[in-house]
């Protein structure tokens, strides 16, 4: 047979070569016409801003086929961390975040608030990224992007949503337990390609399927889709060895990049909280029959036992919404293996519980604390900081650390409406499976049913007929209509401390404030304005406030910014010009004068002062 001729080297290049060249123009294409969601880790706060925070759309990448994805809590920072910044980062799932009472309720709310009284010279940026149903997955996929902010410390409180949270071994987005394998697809979900493949499989599904997903109840039981796992089966030991995993991963990188983290114990409401789902087992008894036996023993004050049969109960719960002790082991374990700090929440709740027992006493629901216990929780965490010698280099502000705690505690803030938010999150959470059967639940009406305005304005954020943001504007406006200022003032410094970059609101205070003659208040809320961005309103009050106090030099100097922003105020003019008055310098004072009366010739107060200064000049000659 004829020897035929083997294709050149270069065909085999080609061949190679036009499939990869065809993905990457792909991937090009799709991010030049804005294909999908925004799947980058960070976004601008605001549009044209400095200021970034965690991209709301992030979750996306680890929820497949939940419509509803959660967000965090909205905490920014700057895009250039400043020479004198001390920035914390937050990570883990929903109790981190502070449910029910996020975002003001979360114990980096203490902890951003107790760094920023005790160290004033710093700029205190605490950024808590957790959200609801997440797992050590998404703690891991994002901590890379949190290393490259620069962080000067990392507090971690995760472990509960191992099994159902996004991508754990027992929810409906699992996508099996390699964890190599579900970190490899983790890092494949930035590039478009991906989401085109993901968002065509899922339209595949649902155009055969046909069903569209139960919206009712919390995100997490959504997620558990009715999967019971026994204890210490292969899927109980895959959720331990997915934590473990994940957990030592992050340690490594921090490690690596010299950043220092705080880890904690996990806590679990033990004595207050039945099992929800008993198993029969083989190997080991029911749960609910431990529970009871738990409970035999707290009775008969043998305390030490029913702690460890409650813990037992807890463990063999066939519905693991709560983590079980060897999650709690895992974190022990690796913070002594890496040398980290480490804050013992369990041992800390159980020693201010009755009996030594965690129960309702601390504990809102199956897993999340009271708003005692994140405010405990944040405590802990900050001691643990200053024992550590983690604490910014700053001179530190002369107060004790009980008088720092008591301080904080005073100025927290959450207001009442936070806390009815927070009661109707847990009375929805328990009117809903697991906690109830489908047969035995009440109507959502019922249980929201307003008494006064704070319920109605509550009941209608739980109804996502408004937001957080707009309810607590709701209830600034309505005590502000009934003249009680202090109210209207808490529900403003709400808005502020959870969107402190919202200059308006600094300005909408201060000009409720000035009529009142509330000048020193006024004053505070300008300047934390002005120092966010100047304008001309905030430089102009700035320096009407200090020619009132006779600081003149300061006063001359905000009213002339003010004039170099906005040269057509005649109140500015007419200011900058009493200046000039107490400087007995007459010559520009009626030059200010002038200049009001060219803009608004009928201003009355400027005419009269015009008149003096005429007069006062022509007496000096």
């Amino acid at each position: 047979m004829p020897k035929t001729n083997a294709p050149p080297k270069y065909f085999y290049i080609i061949l190679i070569a036009l499939p990869i060249l065809f993905f990457v123009l792909l991937e090009l294409g799709l991010r030049i016409f804005g294909y999908g969601f925004n799947n980058e880790q960070w976004d601008t706060a605001q549009e044209g801003s400095s200021i970034i925070m965690l991209n709301q759309e992030v979750a996306k990448r680890y929820f497949y086929t939940t419509k509803r994805i959660p967000i965090s809590n909205q905490d920014v920072f700057d895009a250039e961390k400043k020479s004198i910044a001390f920035r914390v980062f937050v990570l883990g799932g929903s109790s981190a975040a502070g449910y029910p009472f996020s975002p003001l309720g979360s114990f980096s709310r203490y902890v951003r608030d107790r760094l920023k009284l005790s160290y004033p010279l710093s700029k205190i940026e605490v950024v808590n990224i957790s959200m609801t149903a997440v797992n050590s997955y998404t703690v891991r996929d994002l901590f890379p992007g949190v290393l490259e902010q620069k962080p000067d410390l990392i507090l971690i409180y995760a472990g509960h949503n191992e099994y159902y949270g996004a991508l754990g071994v027992g929810s409906m987005e699992s996508l099996g337990t390699s964890r190599k394998m579900v970190n490899l697809l983790l890092y494949l979900n930035r590039f478009k390609i991906v989401e085109l493949l993901r968002n065509t499989i899922q339209w595949v599904m649902e155009l055969f399927s046909g069903n569209e997903e139960k919206q009712s109840g919390t995100l997490m039981s959504r997620m558990a889709k009715d999967q019971y796992i026994k204890f210490d089966t292969e899927t109980f030991n895959d959720g331990i060895s997915q934590f473990e995993g994940n957990i030592r991963d992050i340690l490594d990188m921090a490690k690596e990049r010299n950043v220092p983290v705080i880890l904690s114990t996990l806590v679990s409401n033990l004595k207050d909280q039945p099992p929800f789902i008993s198993i029969e087992s083989k190997n080991f008894p029911p749960a609910d029959k431990i529970y009871n036996q738990a409970k035999y023993e707290l009775n008969s004050g043998n305390y030490r036992i029913a702690d460890s049969l409650f813990r037992f109960a807890k463990d063999l719960d066939g519905l693991r919404f709560r983590a079980p002790e060897k999650i709690n082991q895992t974190i022990i374990s690796l913070s002594r293996e890496y040398k980290l700090p480490l804050v013992n929440l369990d041992s800390a709740f159980s020693a201010i519980s009755p009996y030594g027992i965690i129960g309702n006493n601390l504990m809102t629901d199956h897993l999340h604390p009271t708003l005692k216990g994140y405010q405990l929780l944040g405590k802990l965490f900050f001691e643990k900081m200053e024992q550590s010698n983690f604490l910014p280099a700053s001179e530190l502000a002369n107060l004790s650390g009980d008088e720092q705690d008591r301080i904080t505690m005073v100025n927290f803030n959450f207001t009442e409406l936070d806390s009815t938010i927070g009661d109707y999150r847990i009375k929805l959470l328990k009117n809903d499976w697991p906690f109830v059967t489908e047969g035995k639940k009440v109507p959502n009406s019922t249980l929201l049913h307003p008494d006064n305005v704070t319920d109605s304005i509550a009941a209608h954020v739980l109804e996502d007929i408004i937001t957080w943001e707009e309810a607590h504007r709701k209830m600034a406006t309505y005590y502000l209509g009934r003249k009680n200022i202090n109210a209207f003032l808490k529900e403003m410094d709400a808005l502020i401390s959870q969107y402190p970059i919202v200059v308006e609101y600094y300005d909408y205070v201060a000009n409720i404030l000035i009529p009142l003659k509330d000048y020193v208040k006024a004053y505070k809320y300008l300047m934390i304005g002005y120092d966010i961005k100047p304008s001309a309103f905030r430089a102009k009050w700035l320096g009407t406030l200090n020619l009132y106090k006779d600081n003149l030099e300061l006063a001359e100097k905000y009213l002339n910014e003010s004039l170099t922003i906005d040269t057509k105020d005649s109140q500015a003019w007419y200011n900058l010009a009493g200046v000039y008055v107490k400087k007995n310098n007459y010559k520009k004072a009626l030059e200010n004068v002038n200049n009001a009366l060219m803009l608004n010739p009928n201003y009355a107060e400027a005419i009269g002062l015009k008149k003096q200064l005429e007069s006062a000049m022509n007496n000096r000659n």
